[in-house]
């Protein structure tokens, strides 16, 4: 990327909140380290001793079975297949531009594995509108391989997004080594190159889906411009293989130069038949970006595997972007779209900033300025995906259920109760979330909806909608493809804080006449008394599939607070099986890392508590991995051991029967 505009990240410290559990007495070392999101050189490393917190590592010395931190960085969640409903408004398409977002979630170096203490996180949302998720970051003081965390992975794969590693190779002004690029590039005795393989071994072990390759260092010349096409062949080669895939970031040319084309071109047209995709450098003009799409059908490719750069990191949706040269309103679509940086909308906020302030700019980013994608604002300046893209679900299966968890909150509540006061985040933790927010139908005064975090039913949030609506307000909640049986019911979980509100499940068992008209809802009532409340509603009279849920609120006293915690479609309950074998892996004094044998069968999450002397339990956090890092325990009055309590929880939020360890202090 163009040195001038890039932010290199620097290590900081970050402390583990919560994720895995191990078994029995464990050994007791000098330190238990908490667990990191992964990174490596690719062979040698700088000269001089790495900084306070970071590690120095190999690829190449890389082995599944070395690995300590595996069980805490391996994904969860396989990539859900989605598809694409009747758009919500007349210019979203399908079939066209994708959209590509390369994100940095936080450090190279001390990046949690598996969340941490603090709600202040980029808890992205509207995966409905992406269609690959690139870990961006790496550092030459660090390390230049990074591997996502797990649960990056795990909601991006919920929401059917495929999640690419970085390989970054940085320019010599921001201490970039030649040698490391040859280190990728070398080839073993039999002509293979052996980085290739491992980084396949890698993304297979860790769950992710392929790597994104940006080799920007200088210097270089034709002979290693010709060694990294061989390599980005093999690579692609091994990748698809596994079912991976490989991104080319138009920086080094044919010639083993550096040189960003803003285009598909004869210097970078190799490497882009060598991989799946090609992120074209901001340089691109309306001009390029039509000979790129052109010269990209002509090799027999897609014009939308070319993403065109947008740098978002500076100015977010206030970035001035010649949006008619990719995404035209009046014709096709001539490139896909690549956004640099999107976590904007959260790192341009004060320090002050809650998660309502980060999720308020992020709607906007990607719904636009009028905030509801069927209505999209044709005065606003920013393009937003919304306005272009057709979103898509994963909802496609009974039983299917969400409790509207975005995977970060201020408190973690359980049934409506608060079961710990402590801030917290962990993406992988996060439901499927409604795709398109917020559609909101009335003949009358709209009301506001948000992803609210001073109250929920389970998680960290809970869908808030609030104002003195003067007419019945339908919310769209959920496109689905579920099947209905003659058992079918849906379950919804809510409460009225102020005000008076009717209110009626709409379920259509059809698509909307056309783009952006409402689907053909059929309006059951729901009763509920004080509080929050869960009713069971019977899909009596309805057949066939279930192609969209949502909510009619009709408010008979003003102004409304209503809040929905919950929905679930299902046939029966089911409750998942206990895990099995916990115990403790490692401890020294407060801190320790558990692990424990996967639950048969489907499992949502795991949840761990501490059991305490005088009979109760406390919280201490929920994963998708079968292992924990606990930090800062210490004894209760007259312990002697400290007792944990492992469950797995289902679809449907059930839990099993607990397993129990114990670690004697």
């Amino acid at each position: 990327m163009n040195p001038s505009r890039r932010t290199f990240l620097v290590a900081t410290t970050a402390a583990a909140l919560a994720p895995a559990l191990p078994a029995a007495a464990a050994p007791r070392a000098a330190a238990v380290t908490p667990p990191y999101a992964s990174y490596w050189y690719p062979d040698s490393f700088p000269s001089g001793s790495p900084g306070a917190g970071i590690t120095w590592r190999s690829l190449k010395s890389w082995t599944a079975a070395g690995d300590p931190d595996l069980a805490f960085n391996a994904a969860s969640v396989p990539l859900a297949g989605r598809f694409t409903p009747t758009p919500a408004n007349t210019t979203a398409r399908s079939g066209q531009a994708r959209v590509q977002a390369l994100v940095s979630f936080g450090p190279t170096s001390a990046n949690p594995a598996q969340g941490s203490a603090t709600a202040d996180s980029y808890a992205l949302t509207h995966w409905a509108y992406l269609d690959e998720l690139v870990f961006w970051g790496g550092s030459a003081g660090e390390g230049l391989i990074l591997a996502p965390n797990a649960p990056i992975v795990d909601a991006a794969h919920r929401h059917g997004v495929p999640v690419l590693g970085n390989i970054f190779l940085p320019p010599t002004a921001y201490g970039g080594r030649l040698q490391w690029t040859r280190d990728l590039v070398q080839t073993d005795a039999s002509g293979h190159h052996p980085l290739a393989d491992r980084l396949v071994a890698v993304a297979a072990a860790y769950g992710f889906d392929g790597w994104f390759v940006n080799a920007e260092t200088g210097g270089g010349d034709t002979a290693l411009g010709t060694a990294m096409l061989g390599f980005l062949t093999e690579l692609k080669s091994l990748a698809a293989a596994r079912g991976q895939r490989v991104t080319w970031y138009d920086a080094m040319t044919v010639n083993g130069t550096v040189s960003w084309q803003g285009a598909l071109d004869n210097q970078n047209q190799a490497f882009f038949q060598s991989a799946d995709d090609m992120f074209v450098d901001f340089r691109w003009s309306a001009s390029t970006l039509a000979s790129s799409g052109t010269r990209a059908t002509q090799l027999g490719r897609g014009r939308y595997e070319l993403w065109a750069g947008v740098d978002v990191e500076s100015n977010g949706s206030g970035t001035s972007v010649n949006w008619d040269a990719i995404v035209p309103a009046g014709s096709a679509h001539v490139t896909s779209v690549g956004f640099y940086r999107p976590e904007w909308t959260r790192n341009h906020l004060p320090a002050s900033r809650t998660p309502g302030d980060f999720h308020t700019a992020d709607d906007r980013f990607w719904t636009g300025r009028s905030l509801d994608p069927s209505r999209p604002d044709g005065t606003d300046p920013w393009r937003a995906p919304a306005v272009w893209v057709a979103d898509r679900s994963t909802v496609t299966a009974v039983p299917f259920a969400s409790v509207f968890n975005t995977g970060h909150g201020l408190r973690w509540y359980e049934k409506g109760e608060v079961a710990s006061e402590a801030a917290w985040n962990h993406l992988g933790l996060q439901d499927r979330l409604p795709s398109r927010r917020w559609v909101v139908r009335t003949a009358g005064t709209s009301p506001t909806v948000t992803l609210d975090f001073a109250d929920a039913w389970r998680g960290g949030s809970s869908v808030l909608v609030a104002g003195d609506p003067d007419q019945p307000v339908v919310l769209d909640l959920y496109a689905t493809r579920l099947p209905l049986t003659a058992g079918t019911v849906v379950e919804l979980t809510y409460r009225t804080d102020t005000g008076s509100v009717d209110v009626e499940l709409a379920v259509a068992t059809a698509e909307p006449a056309a783009a952006g008209a409402a689907p053909p809802y059929t309006y059951l009532p729901v009763d509920a008394g004080d509080g929050w409340s869960t009713v069971t509603v019977p899909l009596t009279g309805l057949s066939g599939t279930v192609h969209a849920l949502g909510v009619r609120l009709t408010a008979t006293a003003g102004p409304v607070r209503w809040r929905l915690g919950a929905i679930a479609v299902r046939d029966t309950v089911t409750t998942p099986a206990a895990p099995a074998g916990p115990r403790v892996t490692a401890a020294s004094g407060g801190d320790l890392r558990l692990a424990w044998d996967a639950a048969p069968g489907d499992v949502r999450h795991y949840t761990l508590h501490r059991l305490l002397p005088d009979g109760t339990r406390r919280f201490l956090g929920a994963t998708g991995q079968r292992a924990f890092f606990l930090t800062g325990l210490q004894p209760e009055q007259g312990e002697t051991a400290a007792r944990f309590e492992v469950r797995a929880v289902g679809e449907l939020y059930t839990a099993s029967d607990p397993v129990t360890v114990t670690h004697t202090w």
